[in-house]
């Protein structure tokens, strides 16, 4: 299935939107860390921008995506309230997780965000809940676990994938392939050149994509998801991808000059904009407009978080069982 041109030009709004987030989220890492007002690492998706909104583009409110701890793409694709985004950074009350888990912890269940997580792979396990619950019930929902080329040769990726596939779960396996785990490049540490192959062990169909390109993200996921709701069960979709930035803001770059500017000519949101320019679906002043909107919405986002308040303390134990 193709995007039409106005859900491209929506593609291209969440794209500079996550793109804006992150370089602000960023600069507020930066001024913050050492007044300890930010919670927690902070990893960046830029760069990634396309997966995330290539994927979600293809979602229902009612489905359900289960993020990783680089998940704030997910967030703001799926319709995550961005000023609760900044807040949670920030560790205030007015926070998606109410200022307690930062970063790598964001939820909003009622949009199907069932929050990031910071151990490898994590996601994946929890993502079989609501995918079976979807067959059980008789719904056609269907749920997305995103993951790294790092997490795919984790043993609960394996256990997980073989479940769903048991059980025809619809369940759709983004793996974002953004060529390195931490600082480990994919070659040394995957013994196939394509992800995708790997559905193939518990027979299902798996697909490798551009992971710069929305619409290719866009196509293949909706092919998986058409796939999920008719009831045949999971796909595999590997979106080769690259990561602009350091693993996280506490680790240093390892990676070469050469190679990092190279990652410049891959950069999904001036391709994007070229591509919808020079084919007639935007113009100049549109995208010049769509670009201050964008950076308005943040800018106020920006300015609630910062003068949101923080938790009380005698709330401290909200939400945790005591045995």
């Amino acid at each position: 299935m193709k995007p039409t041109e106005e859900q491209m030009k929506a593609m291209l709004r969440t794209m500079l939107t996550i793109r804006g987030f992150e370089a602000t989220a960023r600069a507020l890492y930066t001024a913050n860390w050492e007044s300890g007002n930010f919670l927690g690492a902070l990893h960046s998706y830029e760069g990634q921008e396309a997966v995330a909104t290539g994927a979600c583009a293809c979602l229902r409110q009612d489905d359900y995506v289960f993020s990783t701890h680089r998940g704030h793409g997910h967030f703001i694709a799926k319709g995550g309230d961005i000023k609760a985004m900044f807040a949670e950074l920030l560790g205030k009350e007015a926070g998606c997780s109410r200022g307690r888990g930062g970063s790598m912890h964001m939820f909003d269940p009622g949009k199907g965000l069932m929050g990031g997580n910071g151990i490898v792979g994590g996601g994946i396990p929890l993502a079989l809940g609501p995918a079976f619950a979807a067959n059980y019930l008789g719904s056609d929902q269907v749920t997305v676990t995103f993951f790294g080329d790092g997490a795919s040769s984790q043993g609960v990726f394996h256990e997980s994938f073989n479940l769903a596939a048991l059980w025809d779960l619809p369940l759709i396996f983004v793996c974002e392939n953004n060529r390195y785990a931490v600082g480990t490049p994919a070659s040394q540490g995957i013994s196939v050149p394509n992800l995708s192959v790997r559905a193939a062990g518990y027979g299902c169909p798996g697909v490798t994509v551009d992971g710069d390109d929305p619409v290719a993200v866009y196509e293949a996921v909706s092919e998986a998801i058409a796939h999920a709701r008719a009831g045949n069960g999971p796909s595999l979709v590997e979106a080769v991808t690259h990561r602009h930035s350091t693993h996280c803001m506490v680790m240093r770059e390892t990676r070469e000059e050469p190679e990092l500017d190279k990652m410049k000519e891959y950069d999904p949101i001036p391709r994007f904009e070229q591509r919808l320019q020079e084919s007639g679906i935007i113009g100049a002043d549109e995208l010049t407009q769509l670009k201050e909107e964008v950076s308005q919405l943040i800018e106020a986002a920006v300015a609630f978080a910062e003068n949101a308040a923080f938790p009380d303390p005698a709330t401290v134990a909200d939400g945790l069982w005591v045995g």
